[in-house]
C-alpha cells in the first residue's frame, strides 16, 4: 500500500483551500503562517505537482487543487464527526449547513429551541459565507438558499412563496414631501441583494411603470444590512414580504400599496444521495414540518 501524506499536511490544504488565505487557515488552526505554509508546500511535494495559485497574499485553488479537495475534504470531514462522536461520550450527528444571515436570523434561530428538543444528538455547523449550492458536497451537507430555481441536478425543496414590498424609513411618510407614489423614486436610491438582482426590475414592470428609474441602485450582500440601511434613510429596499415582517422594526414602513409576486424564492437544497445522510434527513424533516404547520 502507498504510504500516504501527513494528516496535519492535507487538514491545512483543506483549510486553506476553503478560507482561501493562509493567514485566515492559520488562525484556525492555531498555527504559524510560515508553518501552515510548510504543511501545504510538503503535500505539494508529495503529489508532485501545484495544488493553489498564488496571488499576492490570496491563494487560488488550481483544477489539481480543486479536484483534490473534492476527493479528500468529504473523508477529512467524515474523520473529523467519527473522532467528535467518539470523544463526546454518545452518538452526535452534525450538519454543515449554509444559510443566508437574514434567513437564520429571522427564520431559523428562532425555531432551533424546538428542532434542539426533539434532537438533542444534531449539531449544527451554521455557514454563512455564501454560494451555498456551490459548496455543497465541498464543506456544506445542505443549504437554504433565495434563488428563481434550482438546478435539477441538485435535491432541493421550496419553502416559501413571497411578495415583493418596498420598504422604507418611517420618516419617508412622515416629511414634509412624503413618498406616495412610485414616481417619486427616482429621487431615492433603490437598496437590492446580490442575490437577487432582478427585484426592482420585476417590481417595476409588474407595478406598471415599466421606465422608472430610481435615482440610483445600491447593492448588498446582507438582508440585514439593507434593512438597516433602510431605516436610516440611505434608500428604500427591494426585499420580500417576510423580510419585512419578521424585521417588527417601528423605524421601517412599507411604501405604497403594490406589492407584486416575487420571482425568488427560499429553498432547501442538498445533492440527492445527501438526503439518505441522517444529520440532513432529520433537519429537512423537522424544518419542513415546522413550515407546514405553521402556514396551516
Amino acid at each position: 500500500m502507498r504510504r500516504l501524506p501527513p494528516l496535519t499536511a492535507i487538514e491545512a490544504f483543506v483549510q486553506v483551500a476553503r478560507l482561501g488565505s493562509i493567514k485566515a487557515a492559520a488562525e484556525e488552526l492555531a498555527l504559524s503562517s510560515p508553518a501552515l505554509s510548510r504543511r501545504v508546500q510538503a503535500l505539494e511535494r508529495f503529489i508532485g505537482k501545484p495544488l493553489f495559485e498564488r496571488r499576492h497574499q490570496a491563494l487560488r485553488l488550481n483544477d489539481d487543487g480543486d479536484r483534490l479537495l473534492g476527493m479528500i475534504a468529504p473523508a477529512l470531514d467524515a474523520m473529523t464527526d467519527a473522532v467528535e462522536a467518539m470523544t463526546s461520550g454518545g452518538e452526535l450527528l452534525r450538519l454543515r449547513l449554509g444559510v443566508l444571515p437574514l434567513y437564520a436570523t429571522q427564520q431559523l434561530l428562532p425555531r432551533l429551541p424546538e428542532l434542539k428538543r426533539r434532537h438533542p444528538e444534531l449539531h449544527l455547523d451554521v455557514d454563512t459565507a455564501g454560494y451555498g449550492v456551490a459548496r455543497l458536497g465541498d464543506g456544506l451537507d445542505a443549504a437554504i438558499v433565495i434563488a428563481r430555481d434550482i438546478d435539477p441536478g441538485f435535491y432541493s425543496k421550496r419553502l416559501d412563496r413571497n411578495r415583493v414590498h418596498v420598504i422604507g424609513s418611517r420618516a419617508l411618510i412622515e416629511g414634509p414631501d412624503p413618498v406616495t407614489r412610485p414616481e417619486q423614486l427616482s429621487k431615492l436610491t433603490a437598496l437590492v441583494h446580490r442575490d437577487m438582482p432582478e427585484t426592482f426590475t420585476a417590481w417595476r414592470a409588474a407595478a406598471g411603470f415599466p421606465d422608472l428609474e430610481p435615482l440610483a441602485i445600491d447593492h448588498f450582500d446582507s438582508g440585514n444590512l439593507m434593512l438597516e440601511a433602510a431605516a436610516q434613510g440611505l434608500g428604500v429596499a427591494f426585499m420580500l414580504e417576510s423580510h419585512f415582517e419578521a424585521a417588527r422594526d417601528e423605524r421601517l414602513v412599507q411604501l405604497f400599496d403594490l406589492t407584486v409576486e416575487s420571482h425568488y424564492s427560499y429553498w432547501f437544497v442538498c445533492r440527492p444521495r445527501a438526503l439518505g445522510q441522517r444529520p440532513v434527513k432529520i433537519f429537512h424533516d423537522w424544518l419542513i414540518e415546522a413550515l407546514r404547520a405553521e402556514s396551516a
